[in-house]
Parts: C-alpha cells; structure tokens; sequence
C-alpha cells in the first residue's frame, strides 16, 4: 500500500510540474506498478484494451471527419454571424457555440475552428479578443457534459459503473446537469464574467482564411485572367480528354478546374475534378475554370467553341472557385537557395513535382504577369491539394510557406456532399448509443471506420487526428484506479471520505468528491483526475450505502471544471497567447464560474439522480 501512495504522489508531482509530457508520466506510473509487483502484466496493460480507450479514439477520429468537411467551420461562421458585432451577443453566442459543438466535437476541434473567427469578431465589433476567447474555451469544457461522447471523463464514468455491475449512463443523460450549467455559464459571461474578463491587447492574430483572401486578392489580383468558360455541344473538347490537348504548351492557357453538369458520385462522377488530370475527360456542358491573358483565352474560345460565363471577382466568388475542403492556396516565397531561382514559369503553370499550380506573383510588392523568371524574394500564391502544400512546407527546406495549409483547411466554411456523409455518420451513431443496439466502442468504430471509408478523413490523417498524448494517457493511468481497488487505498480513501462527510449527509460526500476532483483537475488532465477518483467514488457510495450514479455525475463535472489554471486543459492553453492572458486572469475570472457549478451540481444532482 505504501508503495502504491508513493507511486502515485510522485506521479501527482510529475503531472504538477509539467517537466515531462503527461502520457510519458502516465507510462512511467504504469510501469512503475508493474515493477514492484503491485500489478501482474495483464493487469498492468489492461488499460490498452479497454473499451474507454478504444472508444475515446475513434470520437477523435469522428470529429476529425466533421472538422475536415466544415462543419465546424459553418457552425462557427453562423454563430457569429447571428451576433452581428454586437458585443452582447458575441459573447453569448461564443460561449453558447463552444458549448454545443463540443457536446458532438473534441474540446480541442472546437477551440481550434472557432479560435480564428473569434478574433476577428472581437476586432471587427470593437472588442478585445481577451474578451472572448476565455469563454470559448471554458464554453467547450461545459458543453463535454451535454453528451456521454462530449468528453472523456464521461465515458470514463460511465464505464466504471458498467465494470461494477452497474448501469452506465444513456447518451443524452449527462445534458441533465449539462443543460442548467451551460445556462449558468452562458448568463455568468453576460452578466458577470465579461466585467472580470481582462483587456489584453496583443498581435497574435490566427490565420483566417477570409482575411488571406483579401490580401491575396489586393497583393495580387488573384481574380485576373481567371474565366470560367462552359463546352458547348459543337465543341472539340466533348469526348477527349485533358492530356490530349497540353493546353499549357499549345494554348498559353491552365485548367484549373472541371464542373460537371450532370455528377454522379455512385458512378465515379463528382461534380467537381480539381486540378484535372491529364486522363480526365471532358464532357457536354462541363464548366472548366481556366487562367491566361485575355488574348489567349479568346482565342481559346474561339478554337474550341466555347461559352463564356460571369466570373464575379469579389472574394465570396473567388473562395468559391478556388477553395474547399480539397484543394487550396497557400502564400509561397522563394529563398535565394531555392532550385526554382532562375526557372522561367508561367503563371498558371503547375510545378509538376511539387503537384501545385502558381496563381499569381509578386515581385518587390508589384503584381507579376506572364512568363516570370523566378528570382529570390520572389512570392507566389500556388494552389493544389492541401497535403501537397502541406508536404511542400516540410520537404523544400529552400521554400517559405506562410501559416499553417493544415490549419487552414479546417477553416473553410463550405459544404460538400462528402459533408452531409459525415453528419450522416455523427447522427448514426447517436442512433446507435441512443438506442443501446451497439456498445459505445464498437458504435464509435463502426462510425469512425465510414469516416475513412468515405474518405471524409484521410486514413493517414485520421491517425494525426487522434490526441494520441491523451489516448495513452488514459490507457496508462486505467492501471493505477486498478491498483487502487487491488491494494486496499481506494477503500480506505472512500471509508475516510465517508468518515469525514458520510455521517453528515450523502450530500456532503458528493460536496467532497467534487472539491477533491476539481482540485486536481486545475493541474492533471481531466481524464486522469477521472480515472483517479472514479474507483473512490463508487467505494464511498458502496461503504455508505448509496447509489453511486450522483457521485459519478460529480466526479464527471467536476473533472471539467478546470477554470482556475491555464494548463488544466488543452483548452484553455489554446486560448492564452491569443488572449494575452496571465495565470491570474484564469482564478479571477474562472473563481466565480467554478463556484456556481459547484453549488448548481449540489442542487440539481440529488433532485435527478437520488441518493
């Protein structure tokens, strides 16, 4: 037993200190059980095949899907649109937001898609972003408790009750508790919170990809030379197919894009190819977006019998046609050590190897036309496939890529039809855990699995999408709410627990369990602060004689109510440069906030779930 509490001081401190990762302390934790012989090798690993970690990986995996085809990005855009610069309401809409896209996204997912647009909200109506981020980020730890899947120490409680032979929890039951302290805080902010909420000015400004847009749109006339021309039905094109032609060489002229009139995804057909390969067809009535000078793409017309459509150069047009969840643009800029200095190039051309298209150029802040000859400081705005921009920003070590194409790409607020196939898949798997007719594990794989499938995430993607710290974090810690039980602390924790409240009331206990899980929450990942207490809690209940359910809600809240410290969660880490905030900011403005959760779940527990 005294092993065991040393074990698990020391891993308290580690977690405290932060000097090393929390997954590496955990891991160390693990082995250390294994090593003085408090847990056998089955025991020790037991937390890599349990269901709370399998689980908890594949969410990651769905919300990855939803972030990847924009949901997250629309939602965030209505949002604030619906605030309309209004102070006010920006910051109920924010914290209201947050809330509910992280009852179905990761904490993390949310922060990040509303993190860019937040800001500028804040600019765009006068306000500081200081004023609206710390609501995001504590928005998103209270909308976890609006569904079992919102955040781990939910799944991690409910689990513990089925593995006691219990019945967990139903999918939408936490929204019991989450809904009342969702409105608190959303009334708190208003009210209170916004007078504590700090006035930080500061130039850590995220990439947007509207504000790119602009610049792009005044740095480079990105919408010159750029027309949109319809294959009429005497047109040669009709039945050939792209490599057939080498328009580049032959006609001065870059296809970028194909729409097709009449797609069919079941068939192979969608209805956009961006950046069309040479075995690509052309049909009847296909729309192709091309660049060249004026000259040239008249005579492109004329030669090929084609239509001419309106192509509005404002920026909303211009994102439409060049921009989606596949393809993008990125801000290139050429060192003096490049291999591209002294290549001549035509705008519009691809650079083969690399699989981008430059678009436009800029020379000493002078747009660029025609046939350039690259030299050094020379920038470019290319466009091809988000992970070959991507790639290019990790191979060409001589190529400067400004921000961040992955970032980015989540930033775009469009649908696509491969879009509704991931809210499809979000909605079966509520149906799935709603209706009991899989187990949560297998109904989160099963739904994760048509994610990759359908191609809504990357399969190489879906593995980056995965909080992977987190996943052998709480595969590593399971092991340690395990020996608590084998040696005899966690009873002895739960009869001092009980000794100490118990005789008082079984309220007292949970008033307990919660200060005891909040404390350790500021400054230990929630889901191992869970993982810690869940054991405790359900030995007290048993030693007192009462239902376990309320002090596992408690243990659930608050594990999430890392309000005082800006290192209790990822999220509120994500929010601190942008915000300019100090450790400070978080007590005085996340003190309150914690203190009416605390007497919110006192009240409104014992009247759901009975002592």
């Amino acid at each position: 037993m005294y092993t065991l509490l040393v074990i698990l001081s020391i891993t308290i401190v580690l977690f405290v200190w932060g000097k090393f990762p929390p997954d590496v302390v955990a891991l160390m934790s693990m082995l250390s059980l294994y090593l003085t012989g408090i847990l056998d090798i089955q025991e020790t690993l037991s937390g890599f095949s349990n269901t709370t970690v399998i689980m908890i990986a594949a969410l990651f995996i769905i919300g990855e899907g939803l972030s990847r085809t924009g949901w997250t990005a629309v939602a965030g855009r209505y949002f604030l649109d619906w605030a309309k610069n209004s102070v006010p309401k920006l910051l109920v809409i924010v914290t209201l937001g947050s809330s509910v896209l992280s009852g179905f996204v990761s904490n993390t997912g949310t922060v990040a898609a509303l993190l860019p647009v937040t800001v500028n909200a804040a600019w765009n109506a006068g306000t500081l972003p200081s004023k609206l981020l710390m609501p995001v980020a504590f928005g998103s730890n209270t909308g976890g408790l609006l569904t079992l899947t919102g955040t781990p120490p939910n799944i991690i409680a409910s689990n513990a009750l089925v593995e006691n032979g219990l019945e967990g929890f139903s999918f939408f039951e936490f929204s019991l508790i989450g809904l009342p302290l969702l409105l608190i805080s959303v009334l708190y902010f208003r009210y209170i919170g916004f007078r504590l909420l700090p006035d930080h000015r500061t130039k850590n400004k995220p990439m947007a990809i509207d504000d790119e847009m602009h610049k792009w749109i005044k740095n480079y006339s990105i919408g010159d030379n750029l027309y949109r021309l319809r294959i009429r039905s005497m047109s040669q094109l009709i039945g050939t197919k792209v490599g057939d032609w080498d328009f580049e060489e032959n006609y001065n002229v870059s296809l970028m894009r194909l729409k097709r009139r009449h797609p069919n995804p079941l068939q192979g057909i969608p209805q956009f190819v961006e950046m069309p390969e040479p075995d690509t067809e052309m049909r009847y009535h296909d729309i192709i977006t091309i660049k060249g000078d004026a000259a040239d793409v008249d005579n492109f017309v004329l030669k090929f019998h084609l239509g001419v459509l309106a192509l509005n150069p404002e920026m909303g047009s211009l994102k439409r046609e060049l921009i989606n969840q596949e393809v993008g643009m990125a801000e290139m800029i050429v060192t003096p050590n490049s291999v591209l200095v002294g290549k001549t190039i035509a705008l519009g051309h691809y650079l083969k190897k690399m699989g981008v298209q430059l678009l436009a150029a800029s020379r000493n802040n002078m747009p660029l036309t025609g046939k350039i000859k690259i030299g050094a400081g020379d920038a470019f705005v290319i466009r091809g496939q988000w992970q070959n921009i991507e790639t290019l920003k990790s191979v060409y070590e001589n190529l400067v890529i400004s921000g961040s194409p992955e970032a980015l790409s989540k930033n775009v607020d469009m649908l696509t039809p491969r879009s509704y196939v991931a809210l499809g898949t979000l909605i079966l798997m509520i149906v799935l855990l709603v209706l009991n007719i899989l187990p949560g594990a297998i109904a989160a794989l099963v739904c994760a699995g048509i994610m990759m499938l359908t191609r809504c995430v990357p399969i190489s993607k879906a593995y980056k999408g995965i909080s992977w710290t987190s996943v052998v974090m709480i595969a590593a810690m399971i092991p340690m709410g395990l020996a608590l039980q084998k040696t005899g602390v966690a009873q002895m924790a739960a009869n001092g627990l009980v000794a100490a409240l118990g005789n008082v009331s079984p309220l007292a206990l949970l008033a307990g369990i919660f200060l005891l899980t909040t404390a350790f929450s500021q400054t230990i990942n929630n889901s191992a602060t869970a993982v810690l207490m869940a054991p405790i809690a359900i030995m007290a209940s048993t030693t007192l004689g009462v239902s376990p359910k309320p002090f596992m809600i408690g243990v659930a809240v608050s594990a999430s109510t890392a309000f005082l410290t800006p290192v209790g969660t990822t999220t509120n880490a994500m929010v601190m440069p942008s915000g300019g905030y100090r450790f400070i900011d978080y007590v005085k403005v996340g003190g309150p906030l914690l203190l009416l959760f605390f007497i919110a779940t006192l009240i409104v527990v014992p009247l759901i779930w009975s002592f």
